[in-house]
């Protein structure tokens, strides 16, 4: 069982976090406790037990490793093209716009493929959820109520932690959505909906 902590903080929010069951720990904020019912605070629950069940915060960390190196290796070629770059047998360097391209579209595709893991991951968390809490629209009926206080009570978030919480913290549209560590609450709760049609 993981460990349970209660944050003293207004902001209505919950995550998990540890890289296993083992080390697993739950934190919810006395403002989610404030706004949500009982069976709500299921939901969300069971949501958070199942990223810590399905090792999401490990493959989160291992995504973000991975999506730092490529930015690493389009940092080291753009320093290798400041200072001469490689040259071949007959003294001629390599294809410049094909290092300058490498060295903005990689950071951006391994960001991109980020977003989409922490995307496709919760929604495995809220299936998962559904599932420990016994209804999927006690996590349906939270998930509704946190966007609309999300977007009413200003989250202070830091992009680098944002995937950790239940909704996004960020807001954004249109191409940003791309950039989201969190699948559009509107899906999530249809999907929540359907599941619940189908029991």
């Amino acid at each position: 069982m993981p460990k349970v902590y209660i944050v003293e903080e207004d902001q209505p929010n919950a995550f998990a976090t540890g890289r296993n069951p083992e080390h697993g720990a739950v934190a919810a904020t006395t403002g989610i406790m404030r706004i949500l019912s009982r069976e709500e605070l299921e939901g969300v629950i069971g949501h958070e037990l199942a990223h810590i069940k399905h090792r999401d915060i490990l493959v989160s960390t291992v995504a973000a490793a991975i999506a730092g190196a490529i930015s690493y290796l389009a940092q080291m070629a753009q320093w290798a093209m400041i200072f001469g770059g490689h040259r071949d047998e007959e003294g001629e360097g390599g294809n410049p716009i094909a290092a300058i391209v490498m060295m903005i579209v990689g950071p951006i595709a391994a960001m991109l493929v980020q977003m989409a893991i922490s995307r496709s991951r919760e929604y495995g968390a809220d299936a998962g959820g559904a599932k420990i809490a016994g209804n999927p629209l006690y996590l349906a009926r939270a998930l509704k109520k946190l966007h609309m206080a999300s977007q009413r009570i200003p989250m202070d978030a830091n992009p680098a932690t944002s995937h950790m919480f239940i909704v996004n913290p960020l807001s954004g549209g249109g191409i940003l959505k791309l950039f989201s560590t969190h699948p559009p609450v509107e899906e999530r709760v249809a999907r929540l909906e359907a599941m619940a049609a189908g029991r």
